[in-house]
């Protein structure tokens, strides 16, 4: 089926005839994979007589020779799946395999993809980047402050390159063109918090997504601020480069060495917000970050400073 699949990725018509001949199969066992298709990835196929089929938009699919030969790092292990839970569970079960790492996770869709706070991340077949990367951690968490802010400026960074000028910055994981996102990280931390340990670096891109009625708060996608096509290939090695980069200033540095240029990037300083913590609300002025990655927040005459994952900033309406 995903044979076919290359085939029709172009966006072109192909006649049942070619496409048979392609697969060594008849023209119906053709029908039946188009069916599947529809049925089991949720694609929608053309179907026009004396014309053929096509796919209803054409589908940028995942090539590992393609991002191990632009020159992604030999030293990281790469997996594709074309369908899994989530990247980041495959990479928790790459941690307790003993797969050498840095272990690269990535796939064509997720059936149980997580955002931060147990949210669903929706994650469509062949449209988006649903990306794990596990790192290796000695010396425990003391090494990982503010790294989820590190991987935001690398996203951000990522996708200015490929023409998304508006990307900058939302406290503590996402990352927005606007007031609409874009992308998000979560990170995920296995092992002993104060010897070895492991943290998995999850991320995921809208790129080439532009419907998602399931969606409940505003998107964007690449595609849609670009108007075109996107080579998700080329965005997995870009992604990997700038994580590269950014990482081995984080080690050199902590995250004090990009707190700067994470506050300039940010697009809500400077603005009234509340703070959602469980059940508790916290209203004030966002002030930035802290040399650990935490927020500032200015409470009446009173600067607060606030980390943790189950944390929420919600711009106020009179902001």
């Amino acid at each position: 089926m995903l044979t076919l699949l290359k085939l029709l990725k172009d966006g072109n018509f192909h006649s049942g005839q070619t496409l048979g001949r392609d697969l060594g199969v008849s023209r119906s066992a053709v029908w039946k994979q188009l069916q599947q298709l529809e049925a089991e990835l949720g694609l929608e196929i053309h179907k026009v007589r004396g014309r053929g089929y096509r796919l209803a938009s054409p589908l940028s699919l995942l090539d590992k020779d393609a991002i191990e030969g632009a020159g992604l790092d030999s030293k990281w292990t790469t997996f594709i799946f074309d369908s899994i839970d989530s990247t980041n569970a495959q990479a928790m079960r790459a941690i307790e395999g003993g797969t050498s790492l840095p272990v690269l996770v990535l796939a064509e869709r997720q059936l149980a993809g997580r955002g931060r706070r147990g949210r669903k991340w929706i994650s469509p077949f062949a449209e988006n980047i649903y990306y794990s990367l596990v790192l290796r951690v000695d010396g425990g968490m003391r090494q990982l402050e503010g790294l989820s802010l590190v991987v935001g400026l690398a996203v951000m960074h990522t996708l200015r390159e490929v023409g998304v000028a508006g990307a900058g910055l939302k406290w503590p994981n996402d990352i927005l063109v606007g007031q609409r996102k874009i992308a998000g990280v979560l990170l995920e931390l296995v092992g002993d918090p104060a010897d070895v340990c492991h943290v998995v670096v999850g991320i995921g891109i809208n790129v080439n997504m532009q419907a998602a009625p399931e969606v409940d708060q505003p998107w964007t996608s690449v595609r849609l601020e670009t108007r075109q096509l996107v080579d998700r290939n080329d965005l997995v090695v870009r992604l990997s480069r700038q994580l590269a980069h950014y990482f081995s200033i984080h080690l050199a540095g902590g995250f004090s060495a990009l707190q700067v240029e994470w506050e300039h990037n940010h697009l809500w300083q400077g603005r009234a917000a509340t703070l959602l913590a469980g059940t508790n609300k916290v209203e004030g002025v966002i002030l930035g970050v802290d040399a650990q990655g935490a927020l500032r927040l200015k409470v009446g005459n009173d600067v607060q400073v606030f980390s943790g994952g189950e944390l929420s900033l919600r711009l106020r309406d009179d902001s």
